[in-house]
């Protein structure tokens, strides 16, 4: 019987085979949480469904963010194979 180590994500469940990979996600999921809280705090009125789908919408196109605000506004044009966004809170 051979033993195979995972990495789980305690934010959201998700399970890797690789600890960078993990650590990578866990700071996306990071970075999307701050920047939930950012909109959270900043746009009266929006649900906090709304504001985590943003927030992990702009925390997944991060390089592409920077990119766009480097001179580059085209990469925010560019389409990602996985585009689905599914909020934290339907995860916990």
């Amino acid at each position: 019987m051979a033993v195979v180590a995972v990495w789980k994500c305690d934010r959201d469940g998700k399970m890797f085979d690789d600890k960078k990979a993990a650590e990578a996600h866990d700071k996306m999921l990071e970075l999307a949480a701050n920047i939930t809280d950012l909109i959270e705090n900043s746009v009266k009125g929006i649900s906090e469904e709304h504001s985590e789908a943003i927030g992990l919408l702009l925390a997944r196109n991060s390089d592409k963010l920077a990119k766009a605000c480097k001179g580059k506004p085209e990469a925010l044009l560019e389409v990602d194979e996985d585009s689905s966004i599914t909020p934290l809170a339907a995860n916990q």
